[in-house]
């Protein structure tokens, strides 16, 4: 296990990326962190003693770190709420949603994907199945934003998206939108400005698009034979990854990330692994998890549903 924590952190990035993984099996979750400098690996799984009484974790999906330098923000996709996790303690400290009770009243949500904490504090979510982007006061709860007319699903954005499933930000204060109806992707402001719409070429199930330096999209198709994508804001192919057989296709990607070095960082839900892609040769350059075998025990993932790039100066404290 040392050995590839090692291997990744100093043959894949000039500067180490430190990656968490999220993983999921039914009710369960536990993470993966790997870091640079002494390449120690924490390993955390929620024990019934990390809840509190009435608290409740399940149907963990993706995981990111939040600006405040001491949360993870976790959206429980299933169950319906999305928490913040102190990383020091493990402990849930907030929670937005009614675990295991779907609806779009007040403090409910539905299919809630893509949790992220806002520079201020607030907490953005792409509320799935209620057709809707909310931007939550963390100290109130109440809900400070909405895009998206709630059960109204059609891409008409900022009026209504085709079922939201990512709202990543922005480092212009923006939000990327990505639409699983139509495979669209946006850039819009909280304001309700719309500033572009593409459709993703040849994509079926777009997920969770991000934007890279050079202002390209990069997203996955969570689909079988799944794909990576890389597009301009107009939509034009710039690097495709899909190999349709063998041990380089994928299978239900969720999320791609771009590393320092310009290498592709994917989790390949159904194949149970996470993988890095040299997309100059389209080789994968390095992969834990085993085909095709899912587990518990090291060397091995159980649908492995996020990934996130630790920033440097993140301490966790």
């Amino acid at each position: 296990m040392k050995e590839l924590l090692e291997y990744l952190a100093r043959g894949l990035v000039d500067e180490p990326d430190e990656v968490q993984v999220t993983e999921v099996e039914e009710e369960d979750g536990r993470k993966h962190e790997i870091l640079s400098g002494d390449y120690a690996s924490w390993v955390g799984r929620w024990e019934p003693s990390d809840l509190q009484p009435g608290q409740h974790f399940r149907w963990p999906d993706d995981a990111f770190y939040a600006p405040d330098g001491k949360s993870i923000v976790v959206n429980e996709e299933e169950s319906h709420a999305i928490v913040l996790i102190d990383y020091a303690t493990h402990r849930i400290v907030w929670q937005y949603g009614v675990s295991e009770r779907h609806g779009s009243a007040k403090g409910y949500l539905n299919g809630p994907d893509d949790a992220y904490m806002w520079p201020d504090g607030s907490v953005g979510v792409a509320d799935i199945r209620n057709c809707r982007l909310i931007l939550i006061d963390q100290a109130s709860k109440a809900i400070k934003t909405q895009l998206g007319r709630t059960g109204y699903c059609a891409h008409n954005p900022p009026k209504s998206f085709g079922l939201p499933n990512g709202d990543t930000p922005l480092d212009n204060g923006h939000v990327l939108v990505t639409e699983i109806l139509g495979s669209w992707v946006s850039e819009l402001g909280w304001d309700g400005t719309l500033y572009w719409t593409v459709r993703a070429p040849r994509i079926q199930y777009p997920s969770d698009a991000q934007m890279l330096a050079n202002g390209n999209i990069l997203l996955v198709d969570y689909s079988r034979p799944g794909q990576i994508l890389i597009m301009t804001q107009q939509g034009r192919p710039v690097w495709r990854y899909a190999p349709r057989s063998g041990p380089a296709m994928l299978d239900h990607p969720s999320l791609a990330i771009e590393l320092s070095n310009g290498l592709i960082a994917v989790n390949d839900d159904f194949r149970h692994r996470v993988i890095v892609i040299d997309p100059k040769t389209d080789k994968i350059v390095w992969q834990y998890g085993i085909n095709d075998r899912r587990g518990r025990t090291d060397g091995l993932l159980f649908i492995p549903d996020g990934i996130d790039s630790k920033p440097p100066d993140w301490s966790g404290l």
